[in-house]
């Protein structure tokens, strides 16, 4: 540590969860990506090579190579050592992503866990084939789902378990107060993979919670004594549609539980290699996000609306084309003309 430019030796790391170790880890980490791939890079002569994609601390390095990924776990170790690092064993392993593997002696499930995630491939028949793309765009066998992982989905269940208990004489309100951050950060996490099982799964498991939490308080969970917390109701979801439920979790003045699977599952779509948010293409940005954008005139709306195209001539639009070409009004009914 640096105190007015004195150095001096600190018995104590970071805080565990404190927001400096991302940024440590970082700097620490920066060049081991280019490190990796530029001794294993991508060709184009289908050569075996290594990707690396890292979050903070935590890495995965992907190969169609076993040989390869055993090399690279080699060379990160060694490229570690001088910054005082080192790669931990229980937290290492190398698996395949669509099939089982024998690995020092030990049978290795398909797929691995990413900062809350799992990633796996599972075989399919040709019509549920995922594909190579560009030019041949074959078939090729397999599917890749990424899911909440086990680990991730238990550590939520337990925290949920705990806020049950510590609210047991709480009221009603209370506990929903405390629950409905908790499940609905969670879904949204999750909320862009494959998750809606996992989401129903959870949603039994909180009924039943809940439903020992009525119990300890009014003694045998009678079907009268239910309806006191449990009401039939209707809830507006945030993609416009509406829910019709029997027994939801609510109070008696309309203050009612979030359910995980009232979160729509959302598919994340990559943005394009090329496209960066200062390249002035409006059109492609306004439309990807779904939402108003700061440009002249505030016209993302109107670009999203027409996906860039005017409805009454055809021609494609930029910005600064709307702002000289006035397209909402149509010419037939006085607006500017071409």
């Amino acid at each position: 540590m640096l105190d007015n430019g004195v150095f001096e030796d600190t018995d104590a790391g970071t805080p565990q969860g404190g927001v400096i170790s991302p940024i440590l880890a970082n700097i620490a980490l920066d060049g081991m990506v280019r490190f990796i791939e530029k001794l294993y890079p991508q060709k184009t002569d289908n050569r075996p090579y290594a990707t690396v994609i890292r979050y903070a601390d935590d890495f995965v390095v992907i190969s169609k190579d076993l040989e390869i990924i055993e090399q690279c776990k080699t060379a990160i170790s060694e490229w570690l050592k001088p910054v005082g690092l080192e790669i931990k064993p229980e937290k290492t392993r190398i698996c395949h992503t669509l099939k089982s593997i024998e690995y020092n002696g030990k049978t290795e499930e398909p797929g691995f866990d990413f900062i809350g995630f799992n990633i796996r491939q599972y075989p399919t028949g040709k019509y549920k084939s995922g594909k190579t793309g560009g030019v041949a765009n074959r078939l090729i066998g397999h599917k890749t789902h990424i899911k909440p992982s086990k680990k991730a989905v238990k550590a939520h269940t337990e925290a949920i378990k705990g806020v049950i208990e510590k609210h047991k004489t709480a009221p009603q309100s209370a506990l929903i107060s405390k629950l409905n951050p908790i499940i609905r950060g969670w879904s949204n996490y999750y909320s862009g993979v494959v998750s809606t099982k996992t989401f129903n799964k959870l949603d039994s498991i909180v009924w039943v919670m809940l439903r020992a939490w009525t119990a300890s308080r009014c003694g045998e969970a009678s079907h009268e004594k239910l309806g006191n917390y449990f009401h039939k109701g209707t809830v507006k979801l945030s993609n416009g549609k509406e829910k019709h439920e029997s027994w939801l979790f609510k109070t008696k003045d309309g203050y009612q539980l979030w359910k995980h699977n009232w979160t729509p599952i959302v598919r994340h779509t990559l943005v394009r290699p090329d496209a960066t948010p200062y390249d002035g293409n409006w059109t492609y940005w306004a439309t990807r996000k779904g939402q108003a954008i700061d440009t002249p005139n505030n016209v993302a709306k109107l670009l999203k609306k027409q996906k860039g195209r005017c409805a009454w001539c055809g021609q494609y639009f930029t910005p600064s084309d709307i702002i000289e070409v006035d397209h909402i009004v149509p010419r037939s009914l006085g607006g500017k003309d071409v």
